[in-house]
């Protein structure tokens, strides 16, 4: 990789594109969720999950985004499916969503029955929370090593630019992802 140029100039030229691109892509997240509103109206634990799976999908995703961008500087980062490295890290963001996501399904539907009176069964919320975990995390992990990938390849700082992608793109796919669930459970 080039040598890196760390001037205010350099890092908004590699971000600026990014962040236009990024800032279309949540305006799409917002028309999904706008869609979404009378059922999550209709069910308060669902409106409480929203911000939280959001937040947790891209927190997730930042989290092996910080491990790869290290890897990254340190010239350890591989991209073999094989490589143990990128395989537990991979691993260990879907445990992390498995052990974090059941406690969020039975605190949304807790703070949804002190607000609201939920009519949704705490096994139902625990359900959607679970499931949307899942397969955020995987998708997280996608979005993060193809993020990595292309920041690699276009000889960007990852620091620069994985993160803000990682975090908008599992913003959008937060509530794409938890709007299919809660249609197949609810």
């Amino acid at each position: 990789m080039a040598r890196t140029d760390w001037t205010m100039r350099a890092i908004t030229r590699a971000m600026l594109p990014v962040l236009l691109v990024l800032t279309t892509i949540e305006i799409g997240s917002g028309l999904v969720l706008k869609s979404f509103e009378g059922e999550l109206l209709t069910h308060p634990s669902l409106l409480v999950l929203v911000p939280v799976t959001i937040g947790t999908a891209g927190n997730l995703g930042s989290i092996l985004a910080a491990r790869l961008s290290t890897a990254f500087h340190l010239g350890t980062l591989s991209f073999d499916l094989t490589d143990d490295r990128l395989l537990g890290n991979a691993l260990a963001t879907v445990a992390l969503a498995l052990s974090v996501f059941p406690v969020i399904g039975v605190g949304a539907w807790g703070l949804g029955t002190l607000t609201g009176g939920s009519d949704l069964a705490v096994t139902t919320v625990l359900t959607v929370a679970v499931t949307s975990g899942a397969v955020l995390s995987v998708l997280a992990i996608v979005v993060t090593v193809v993020a990595t990938y292309v920041a690699y390849r276009l000889e960007l700082d990852p620091d620069d630019v994985v993160i803000p992608v990682v975090t908008n793109v599992c913003d959008v796919l937060g509530v794409v992802v938890l709007f299919v669930v809660v249609q197949m459970f609810v």
